[in-house]
């Protein structure tokens, strides 16, 4: 959330700076796919269980909302390239998971399944029992996550030069993204009418949009219309992609879309305009057959391989950690937290004696005011201050918890 919040500020190279530094890119997807597999697979069982009526469903909330922090943290951070290379082969498991939350968003939208925030008004929600409640916000949160899906899609098509050869075949053939893409602009699930007014999903919220309005463009028709625009034109992806009878009947129903309003927002679509001219009057291509060698995502597979068969017990097991611990439990909750904010903890977990940020020797001495870098001289510190200075100055200026005055 701190990082979050500092990229809001501005500081958003500062965080992309350390993201990639620390190689994290990989563990915030890792903990993504982890999350989405636990609402699969242990919530469901959680609102099945007849005897489990908790006073509080707040940790239940918690992970639910871990997807969200993750999933709008890397939609903050993917927009620059080093983030989309920091994540190597994991950015495939990313793009199975967007491919996952479009799909389900794209169905729903289809059969006028999107819920809306007065589903969740106290007076439709007073009849629900907890548990109910939570899976309505769960469905609320699951529209905004898709919606962040996609921007992390477009961000990483933006890339497409320096992805993997795997990642352009699994968006293009084994997902087929330009179509899904094209059903999104079809029904636009961010758009919806109630009462005889136009209702736009933007910056977390529906808003009513006047008539004058109503031919402008969100930032989500944008993202998708780049996100073609990235998948149909690039030397790469034409090369990859196969421009077969059916594909072709689907994307050519996008010039419907393509009107002068629509241009004069965004003007880089009067190529793909061109394209798909082009392509009306091509025969279609006939199938491909080459050899495809295909590197594979591994996190998804390996979560549901592991726990095959014990989705019911692990539910159990949590229900019990969660709701009912022993007093030893809590005890061992208690000294995790506080070793959390422990630095001599953090510097006791490092596997490696620290290096010193400008030249790689062992340091010995790090910055007195943020204690995030080490030097191994006083000299390298000076030289590394006017790179350091933000971080340094941010990470000092973070609000300290207030002393407890009965400790």
């Amino acid at each position: 959330m701190h990082a979050i919040l500092s990229a809001a500020a501005g500081r958003e190279q500062l965080l992309t700076e350390l993201l990639v530094s620390y190689a994290k890119i990989p563990v915030l997807i890792g903990e993504l796919i982890s999350v989405e597999i636990w609402k699969h697979k242990i919530f469901p069982v959680l609102c099945r269980l007849e005897d489990f009526k908790p006073t509080s469903t707040f940790p239940i909330y918690v992970v639910l909302h871990h997807e969200a922090s993750i999933i709008n943290l890397l939609e903050t951070v993917f927009f620059y390239k080093e983030i989309c290379e920091s994540a190597g082969d994991s950015i495939l498991d990313l793009i199975d998971y967007c491919h996952r939350k479009l799909t389900l968003l794209a169905a729903r939208s289809a059969n006028g399944q999107i819920v809306t925030p007065e589903e969740l008004h106290p007076t439709a929600l007073a009849s629900l029992s907890s548990m109910q409640e939570l899976q309505k916000q769960a469905e609320t949160m699951e529209f905004e996550i898709s919606l962040k899906a996609l921007s992390v899609l477009r961000f990483i098509t933006d890339q497409v030069g320096s992805l993997p050869l795997s990642a352009l075949t699994r968006m293009l053939n084994s997902h087929n993204l330009p179509c899904l893409l094209v059903e999104l602009v079809e029904h636009c699930p961010w758009s919806c009418r109630k009462a005889g007014e136009l209702k736009k999903f933007e910056n977390g919220a529906w808003h009513v949009v006047p008539p004058e309005d109503q031919v402008k463009m969100t930032k989500l028709d944008g993202q998708v219309w780049l996100a073609l625009y990235n998948l149909l034109l690039s030397p790469e992806c034409q090369r990859k992609y196969h421009f077969d009878g059916f594909n072709k009947s689907q994307l050519l129903k996008l010039r419907v879309f393509l009107t002068d309003v629509l241009l004069d927002q965004l003007p880089n679509l009067v190529e793909m305009q061109r394209f798909l001219s082009h392509l009306a009057v091509t025969e279609p291509a006939p199938p491909k057959k080459d050899l495809i060698l295909e590197q594979v995502p591994v996190i998804w597979d390996h979560v549901l391989k592991k726990n095959a068969g014990k989705w019911e017990a692990i539910a159990k097991h949590q229900v019990k950690r969660m709701f009912s611990p022993t007093e030893e439990e809590l005890k061992l909750q208690a000294r995790r937290w506080a070793q959390t904010y422990s630095l001599d903890m953090m510097e006791a977990l490092i596997p490696d004696k620290p290096r010193c940020r400008v030249c790689g020797a062992e340091a010995a001495k790090w910055c007195s005011r943020c204690r995030n870098e080490w030097y191994c001289t006083r000299e390298c510190q000076v030289q590394h201050w006017q790179k350091h200075k933000a971080a340094c100055n941010l990470l000092a200026e973070a609000p300290k918890p207030a002393a407890d005055p009965n400790a």
